[in-house]
């Protein structure tokens, strides 16, 4: 089943196809412009959800992107994607996690430069908050981001590739 406008679900394997040809896209833009797309995001749901078992969230969301029913229990996810470039720098940060809405835990799906998964962080909502409210950094106080090696540092490998 595909999304309409009363129906919420997607269907993965009906949109797999099209993120299959908008990494193809992404890979080429970069290859001719040396800038990205911009489907980081994108990409980083989908194949969160198609590796881990999530269910999309309905578009604009506020708080999360999927989710995960559990008998009566009702996880929902943040999703956060970066690329790995080779020549990525070591302080980036994911984008920023807010702490006013409701969700229980953040995703970070790890991609390589043709927009591949390597490896799925998880950390739950605790551990980030703590990392977010700790003195010091204007960046994780005030706009709610985390250096990538500090959000490893709290989170768990859920998802790797081999």
């Amino acid at each position: 089943m595909t999304k309409t406008a009363t129906d919420t679900r997607v269907d993965l394997a009906s949109i797999a196809d099209l993120i299959a040809r908008a990494k193809r896209l992404a890979k080429e833009y970069r290859r001719r412009t040396g800038r990205p797309l911009g489907i980081t995001g994108e990409v980083a749901e989908f194949e969160a959800c198609h590796r881990l078992g999530l269910q999309l969230a309905p578009v604009r969301q506020s708080g999360y992107d999927a989710i995960k029913k559990s008998g009566k229990r009702t996880r929902r996810y943040q999703i956060k994607g970066r690329v790995r470039l080779p020549t990525t720098r070591s302080s980036q940060r994911l984008g920023r996690i807010r702490l006013e809405h409701d969700w229980d835990a953040v995703l970070l799906v790890v991609l390589t430069e043709d927009f591949e998964p390597t490896l799925i962080y998880e950390a739950d909502r605790d551990a980030v908050k703590a990392a977010l409210t700790a003195p010091g950094s204007k960046s994780r106080n005030k706009r709610g981001q985390l250096s990538l090696s500090k959000f490893k540092s709290i989170a768990r490998v859920v998802w790797n590739q081999e």
